[in-house]
């Protein structure tokens, strides 16, 4: 299984399952971690979502292999919700959304934080948004979710450089909320998840929604300036360069 979900104390695990990919998304991960967003916001025995990765990466970004096959094979086939459905489920989310990053976070494996209310990383986990390395445009409404976030120029240089950041810069940024031992990540990422759930999820849902609310319209724009951009990008010598790198590095 791709995403593996566990429930306990009214917390809903969610675990991105693909070790072997570095917990990378492809399509049927994509749909897999929407639906499960969507059946947790309405399920009433759910009160906090808790995000975490198996193995050593929370999770690579959008498998290149897949991005490559959506560029050159004219028969590519979407899933249900594809990454964009995955967006709109986190923006929509009503509820608590824990982050706790096990590992290295790359493009989606960081740009999820900023739907995140509380994100949790260990200490050796390293983060990248590589869009500009892949010759493309921001993704995820990181364009704004990131400014508002850890400031412009933080923003700048995440999104810009393609360089890696650790926890401690992550930290320094505002991007995650705590840093923890790598063995006392997600004890501790589950025990304030435990905190909020002990709480009336009716109460929940409306503090988040009284922060929330007011960004949506905001992401919504931000998200279709970005994929705009995206769609220009895709497939340019930039892009197509990087990947058939990727892909001899590969072999």
């Amino acid at each position: 299984m791709t995403l593996l979900i566990d429930d306990e104390n009214r917390v809903r695990t969610l675990t991105l399952n693909r070790p072997e990919a570095l917990n990378a998304f492809n399509e049927a991960l994509y749909d897999a971690t929407a639906q499960a967003l969507l059946d947790a916001a309405d399920d009433p025995q759910v009160a906090v979502v808790l995000l975490t990765g198996t193995g050593r990466a929370f999770s690579a970004g959008t498998d290149l292999a897949e991005m490559q096959a959506r560029i050159a094979d004219p028969d590519f086939t979407e899933g249900r919700y594809g990454f964009r459905g995955l967006i709109d489920a986190l923006s929509s989310f009503p509820k608590p959304l824990i982050c706790a990053v096990n590992g290295l976070g790359v493009g989606i494996g960081t740009t999820i934080l900023g739907y995140a209310d509380l994100a949790f990383m260990s200490s050796t986990a390293r983060l990248k948004c590589p869009f500009t390395s892949l010759g493309v445009a921001p993704e995820a409404a990181s364009s704004y979710l990131l400014p508002q976030l850890v400031g412009r120029q933080n923003a700048a240089w995440l999104l810009m450089s393609s360089e890696w950041i650790d926890a401690l810069d992550a930290l320094r940024m505002g991007l995650v909320w705590r840093v923890c031992d790598p063995d006392a990540l997600l004890p501790e990422a589950r025990r304030h998840a435990e905190i909020l759930a002990a709480r009336p999820i009716a109460s929940l849902m409306a503090v988040k929604h009284t922060i929330v609310e007011p960004m949506r319209p905001e992401i919504a724009a931000a998200t279709a300036r970005e994929n705009a951009h995206f769609a220009e990008l895709m497939g340019t010598q930039a892009n197509t360069a990087a990947l058939a790198d990727f892909s001899e590095r590969r072999r």
